[in-house]
Formats: C-alpha cells, sequence, structure tokens
C-alpha cells in the first residue's frame, strides 16, 4: 500500500474510532441518566450489568479501541492521536440529539477550547525514543500508585463537597487515568510477548500478572466513566480525554526517559495547553447547565392566570413554566395558604360618654318592681 492510501485509511479508521467513542459515551450517559445510583450504592453494579445498552456501549468502546490500533497501523501517532480528540466534537450533537435540545454557544465553544488544548497537548507529548517500556518492578510501582490515587479521586477527599458536576469530573479524572496506565501496561505486555521486557526474561506469571493489570484498570476506568456521566456528558468526556495522555506522559516523562518535542518550548506549548483544555471545561461545565421549558396552566375556573418565566438574556438557561397539577389548588391560592394570616384585630368598642361632673355616664339603673 503506498503511503497515500495508507495516510487516507489511517484518517477513515480514526474518524470510525472518534464515532464509536462518541456513541458509546452517548449510550453510557444515557444509562446514567436513566438508572440513578441507589443512596448505599449496593447491587449498582449488578443492575448496570443487567442492562443491554450497558453492553452495546461496551461493545461500542470496544470497537473504538480496534479502529484507534488499526488507524495506528496505517498512520503516524502524529496524525493518528489528534483525530481521536474529535470524540468530544461529535458526542456533543448526538448527546443534545438524543435529549432533544439545542447545542448551546458556551457548549460549542467549551468543545473548540478544550479540542486546541488536547491537540496542543498530543503534538508535544509523543516520546522521542519509541520502543520504551517499563520494567515488572515499575509495572508494579504504577499500578499501586494508580490504584491509591483513583480511590482518593473517587472517594471525592480531594474536591470537598459537591454536587454531581464536581463529583462526575473526580470520576471523570480517574477514568482517564485508568485507561493511560492500562495502555501503558499494555506496551509492557507486548514487550514482554516479544521477550523484549527489561531485566530478565519474564515466566509465565509475570506475562499472567500484567494482564491481569490491564483487565483490571481498563474495566475500572469504564466503570469510571459511566459513573462520571451521572454529572452530564460533555464535561466529564472533556476530562477524560484530557487525563489520558496527561496520565501517559508522567509515566514517560519519571519512567521511560521521555521529554516533551522541542525541548523547553515543548514544556511551554504543554503548559499553555492545558490552561486552554482547562478553560474549555470550565465552559463546558457551565454550558450543559439547561432547564426545560415548563409552562405554567391556569386550573380551569380559577382566576390565576399561565405564568411563564423567561430566562436572563445571554445566559444558558431556556425559558422556564411551571404547570399546575390538575386537581390541586391554584398556584396562587397555594402560595397564599402557605402565609400566616395576621392575628384578628381586637373588636372597637364605643368610648364611655362623660357627664358634666366629669365622671362617666352610666346607664340607669331600673328600680326593683315590688311584689
Amino acid at each position: 500500500m503506498n503511503p497515500a492510501a495508507g495516510t487516507a485509511l489511517a484518517v477513515l479508521l480514526s474518524l470510525v474510532s472518534a464515532a464509536g467513542y462518541a456513541l458509546a459515551a452517548v449510550a453510557q450517559s444515557r444509562l446514567a441518566a436513566a438508572s440513578p445510583a441507589a443512596p448505599d450504592g449496593r447491587g449498582a453494579l449488578r443492575a448496570l450489568l443487567a442492562r443491554g445498552q450497558w453492553w452495546w456501549a461496551v461493545g461500542l468502546n470496544a470497537a473504538g479501541a480496534l479502529a484507534h490500533v488499526a488507524a495506528l497501523h496505517y498512520g503516524p501517532l502524529t496524525l493518528v492521536q489528534p483525530l481521536g480528540a474529535l470524540t468530544l466534537v461529535a458526542a456533543l450533537p448526538l448527546g443534545a440529539y438524543c435529549a432533544r435540545r439545542r447545542v448551546t454557544r458556551t457548549e460549542w465553544r467549551g468543545a473548540l477550547w478544550t479540542l486546541g488544548g488536547l491537540v496542543g497537548l498530543v503534538a508535544v507529548t509523543g516520546p522521542t525514543a519509541p520502543g520504551e517500556a517499563l520494567s515488572l518492578r515499575e509495572s508494579l510501582i504504577v499500578a499501586a500508585s494508580t490504584a491509591f490515587l483513583i480511590a482518593v479521586l473517587a472517594s471525592g477527599r480531594l474536591r470537598g463537597s459537591g454536587g454531581p458536576a464536581a463529583r462526575g469530573l473526580g470520576h471523570a479524572t480517574a477514568s482517564g487515568i485508568a485507561s493511560g496506565v492500562a495502555s501503558a501496561l499494555t506496551q509492557t505486555l507486548t514487550a514482554a510477548l516479544a521477550l523484549d521486557l527489561p531485566g530478565a526474561e519474564p515466566t509465565w506469571w509475570q506475562t499472567a500478572l500484567l494482564a491481569v493489570l490491564i483487565s483490571t484498570f481498563a474495566s475500572g476506568g469504564l466503570l469510571l466513566s459511566q459513573a462520571a456521566y451521572r454529572g452530564g456528558l460533555a464535561a466529564p468526556l472533556a476530562v477524560v480525554n484530557l487525563s489520558n495522555p496527561a496520565a501517559a506522559a508522567v509515566i514517560g516523562v519519571a519512567l521511560l526517559g521521555e521529554t516533551f518535542r522541542a525541548g523547553a518550548w515543548g514544556w511551554l506549548v504543554a503548559a499553555g495547553a492545558s490552561l486552554v483544555a482547562a478553560r474549555g471545561v470550565v465552559l463546558l461545565t457551565k454550558g450543559g447547565t439547561t432547564v426545560e421549558p415548563v409552562t405554567a396552566t391556569a386550573v380551569p375556573g380559577s382566576a390565576v392566570e399561565p405564568v411563564t418565566a423567561t430566562a436572563v438574556p445571554g445566559s444558558a438557561v431556556e425559558p422556564v413554566t411551571a404547570t399546575a397539577v390538575p386537581g390541586s389548588a391554584p398556584v396562587g391560592e397555594a402560595l397564599l395558604s402557605a402565609v400566616p394570616a395576621p392575628p384578628a384585630a381586637p373588636e372597637a368598642r364605643p368610648a364611655p360618654r362623660t357627664t358634666g361632673l366629669g365622671s362617666p355616664e352610666s346607664d340607669p339603673v331600673p328600680a326593683p318592681v315590688a311584689g
């Protein structure tokens, strides 16, 4: 296959991969919205595994991963990785279409900011000396450290008390880190199977241990992303796509002797791209909080008129309307009944009349009737 055909095939496979990941994210987000977690969390995983929609999402994720690997076979990493960032751009309109709403301007701006930052990060985080792999000892250290970090992120200790959006971003960060570590361990397993693992030749149980660690982190990343989508779709997906290459870059720089491209300028570009991406995530977090229209309908026979609350110009909130429940009291009566009535004023009594002597005049007492 000539280089032009290989590049075209790599682009096509990258687009298929992005579409698969986007469809999987939308399916997971709708599943999270339709199946809220129980307060105690018991039975949540079992209920999730019993849903056919969950397995469709797993299949779409697997298809996206296979298409991504195939694209890397036909095209360079510098082309395939930035195209993978299109997952966010594809998932945004898909999620809005399934929710029967429009994508807001804030969401589009957030997606573009995040996409620009992600492309900048991917452009400078490629290894300068590819082919390196972790040793078995380094793999175990990375796995233990990552498990501890994921436990902290999932428990919410780094975020304090926050709403669903804050908890979703924490789970999304943990999901991206788990997926990035799974990729690094996959590279190590590939080197082990090729007998190129640093150190002594690996035994069968060491290879099996690597496979178990990869499966654990890959499955954990998938479950954590499912939990992240309870707080929305766009912002958690953006954080997943950002934390994945960031975790891989940290492992490469700290353990594999890799560095950013272009030397010191690469570090500056990476820092700037991180700020740009963070700005995009903030916009996505704000832009996704929209309220569905509600109309206040008067109860037949009542004096209450329909009321419509109009959104403030320039905000991301849609017009809001409230609908009265048939058979219930009118909205105005319900509000007035909640206000305590003022205390009744004391009954006014006429002032006593006074005589010329200054003493109050009293009613004449009737004389007793003689028997």
